[in-house]
Order: structure tokens, then C-alpha cells, then sequence
């Protein structure tokens, strides 16, 4: 089970996608898990051949426990005996033996014990959306006639099949045999694993805990600078004329673009504290934090940002941005970031300081575009200024190296041309 971020204890496999014998390369999604702040399309470091599923579909395994088993090319087979033992769900109590029950009259019909959903979903088309929604509401997705594209279940069809499920069934027993037609009605209890969950609520405490630890362990030291952007801005809006509108690039690529250029130079802001030392990044994974739309956010990576093109990065965006307000992402996006950025700006604040995520030393804040009296060359104008914040581990660097880091974030964005 990965480790999807310092905020994450345990993961529940809600989908494998791969079955012993398939052959799985670098890269390939193999599973679906489901966190507390979102669902997680697991990616396999290892190029080879799956031997064994370790943990069954439903199970909530913590991070760090085996998933699976990779034969490597080449690599000879086990024996039977040194295979371990799957991890499958436990089972279920079986209650003692009771005095035997006087039958039941054959007019009466006893309602059936609820079922929890079993979670072997086979070769369904599901999406990761939609499992997290059946998992909270209790739907059986077997069940469940998909509506999407070739059939797939979506978020909708799983709804509408737990009302329908929740709509009172009522019986009728045969006139010949019963003075009365409907059999009394019990009321069935869901099983406790299956009640709804308020995500919400489970994202603010994975979050509270990530935060509390930040700020218990982590000696925070805070920089501020304005940076005044109308180079940045002119040479934007004349690039965007040129492109149709579904196209056209925001500002926040060429900060993103000239933060992951400025930890080159800097490369203390570019990595991460463990066991006691800072360990930096040779690669550029900025992780961009997203808010959802009903609360809590998420900071996914883009990766190798630094080597990308602006188009790039806008393309990337895009698709980062769709695919957190739709639940699905992938455990490297998640686990990756070496640095993050976090932009308060469309809310109109203009300075946050931002809380470091562990394990990483350094958070980057900006503000709104405002325009202020700016002087320069002896000359006062009103210019478009964005204010700039580093939150940095003081364990990794010090505030002489952290001003340098935001003086070459302001010295790149007046010359964007070169991004």
C-alpha cells in the first residue's frame, strides 16, 4: 500500500485491474484504492508478471503492507510454501446454535438479511468515482445497470440504485392461505462497515493531522516579497491573441514554470527532510494544491515541471484540475511533490502563508494582481504587483538562501520570454 502523502494511514483496495499472470509493466495502473480524500488509481513501479494477490478486493490494509506479488522477468517461482498467505476478508461470526423455532407460517414471508456489496467487481465498467459512492451508500455495483459510455456505471446510476434500494418493499401474501395479505415488516439494519461515510468530515481530519504535525515538527521560518508582473502580463495577453480562447494560457503557468526553474538554483526548497536529514530532489515535482468544491484540498504533482514547455504545463493543468473535482488520481501525482504551490488569489487574498506538507521543506504562496504605486528608474507608476511568500524548513535551509529563492522567482518573471 503506497504512501500517499504524510496525511494517509491505511487505503481500502476497492478495484484490482489486474489478475495472477497478467504481465504489468512500469507505469500500468493495477488497482483502485480508496483514501480518505480521494480515490486513488495505483500505479506498479516493478516490470514483470503478478504472481499473487496479496489483499482481496474490500480489504483496508495499512501503508506499507504487500498488495501484491511481482515475479521479475527472469526470476524464479517460489515454492508453494513461501507464498504468503492472502489477505482476504475476515470472516464472519457464526453464531452459536439455538433452541430450534417452531416454523414459520407459510403466509408469512421473512425478509431476507441485508448484504453488505461485495467488492469482487470482476470486468464491470466502473469508475473510480462511482466506486467511492457505492462503497459509501452500500450499493452493490453487480447490481447496477450502467448508463455511461459501453455501459459503464457512473456516479448517477449508483445513486439512483441506492434510493431505489431504500424505497420501502412491501408483500403481499396469497388470499387462499391468509385472512391477511401483507406479512409483517422488519425493518432491516445496513451493517455498520457500510454506513454512509461523511467525507467531508474524514478529509478535515486527515488534513488537521497532516498540519498538526507540520507545525509540531516542523521549525516553520516565513519570507515575503512583492513582484511586480507587467512584463509577465504584456507578454501573456500579446501569446494569448494568438490562440483561440479555449487555449489561452493563465498567469499561474508562469509562476508555476518560474518557481520550478528557481529551485534549480536554490536547491534546498527541492526535496525532502527523512530520518533526521534533508534529502533533495534531483527531479522537479511541483505540487499544485486544488481546493474541491465542497471543501478540503488536494496538492497533486505535476511532474518534471521544470523540463516542461508553458503549453505543457497548461495542458497539465487542466487535466490535474478535472480529474481532482472528479476524484481520480494516481498514487505518484499524490506522493511525488517536491515543492508546493498553493494561490489563494481568485478568493482575492493577497498574501497567504502557507503550512509546509511533510515531508517536504517548502511551500510557495501567492497572492491576487493588484495594482499599486510602483517606482522604478526614479519613475512612480501604477503597475500590476503579485505578493510572493515561502514558508521553508529551517532544518534544510535559512532565510538568506530562502530570499535568494524568491529573488530568482522575481528575476525569471521579468523576462517570461525565456520560460
Amino acid at each position: 500500500m503506497p504512501s500517499l502523502g504524510a496525511d494517509m494511514d491505511a487505503g481500502t483496495i476497492i478495484q484490482w485491474l489486474v489478475k495472477p499472470g497478467d504481465a504489468v509493466k512500469r507505469g500500468d495502473i493495477i488497482a483502485v484504492v480508496d483514501t480518505e480524500k480521494a480515490t486513488i488509481e495505483v500505479e506498479v513501479f516493478q516490470t514483470g508478471v503478478i504472481q499473487t494477490i496479496v489483499v482481496a478486493e474490500g480489504n483496508k490494509v495499512p501503508v506499507g503492507a504487500v498488495l501484491a506479488l511481482i515475479r521479475s522477468d527472469g526470476e524464479a517461482v517460489p515454492p508453494p510454501e513461501a507464498k504468503p498467505k492472502a489477505i482476504v476478508p475476515a470472516p464472519q461470526a457464526v453464531p452459536a446454535p439455538t433452541a430450534a423455532r417452531p416454523p414459520a407460517p407459510p403466509h408469512i414471508e421473512k425478509p431476507a438479511p441485508p448484504k453488505a456489496p461485495p467488492m469482487a467487481l470482476g470486468r464491470l465498467r466502473v469508475s473510480p468515482l462511482a466506486m467511492r459512492v457505492a462503497l459509501d451508500l452500500g450499493v452493490d455495483l453487480s447490481t447496477v445497470k450502467g448508463t455511461g459510455p459501453d455501459g459503464a456505471i457512473t456516479k448517477a446510476d449508483v445513486e439512483l440504485a441506492a434510493k431505489a434500494a431504500a424505497a420501502p418493499q412491501v408483500k403481499v401474501a396469497p388470499l387462499s392461505v391468509a385472512p391477511f395479505v401483507e406479512a409483517p415488516r422488519i425493518a432491516p439494519t445496513p451493517p455498520p462497515v457500510m454506513a454512509p461515510v461523511d467525507r467531508h468530515a474524514a478529509m478535515r481530519k486527515v488534513i488537521a493531522a497532516a498540519m498538526a504535525r507540520s507545525k509540531r515538527e516542523i521549525p516553520h521560518y516565513y519570507l515575503g516579497t512583492h513582484i511586480e508582473i507587467s512584463r509577465a502580463m504584456d507578454w501573456l495577453r500579446a501569446h494569448n491573441l494568438q490562440r483561440p480562447v479555449t487555449e489561452r494560457m493563465l498567469y499561474s503557468v508562469l509562476m508555476l514554470k518560474a518557481v520550478a526553474l528557481a529551485v534549480r538554483e536554490i536547491p534546498e526548497m527541492n526535496g525532502f527532510w527523512i530520518d533526521g536529514a534533508f534529502k533533495p530532489s534531483e527531479a522537479v515535482h511541483i505540487g499544485v494544491a486544488i481546493s474541491l468544491r465542497k471543501g478540503g484540498l488536494i496538492a497533486p504533482a505535476i511532474h518534471d515541471l521544470d523540463k516542461k514547455s508553458l503549453d505543457e504545463i497548461m495542458v497539465g493543468l487542466r487535466d490535474l484540475v478535472g480529474r481532482v473535482r472528479a476524484g481520480v488520481l494516481r498514487s505518484s501525482e499524490i506522493a511525488d511533490a517536491t515543492i508546493t504551490v498553493t494561490s489563494l488569489g481568485e478568493q482575492g487574498v493577497e498574501t497567504v502563508f502557507g503550512v509546509i506538507y511533510p515531508p517536504q521543506v517548502a511551500i510557495v504562496g501567492l497572492g491576487k494582481i493588484t495594482e499599486r504605486a510602483w517606482s522604478a528608474n526614479g519613475m512612480i507608476g501604477s503597475k500590476p504587483v503579485i505578493t510572493a511568500t515561502l514558508a521553508a524548513d529551517h532544518r534544510a535551509s535559512d532565510g538568506h538562501r530562502g530570499a535568494l529563492f524568491l529573488a530568482a522567482i522575481d528575476r525569471l518573471l521579468q523576462e517570461p520570454a525565456k520560460l
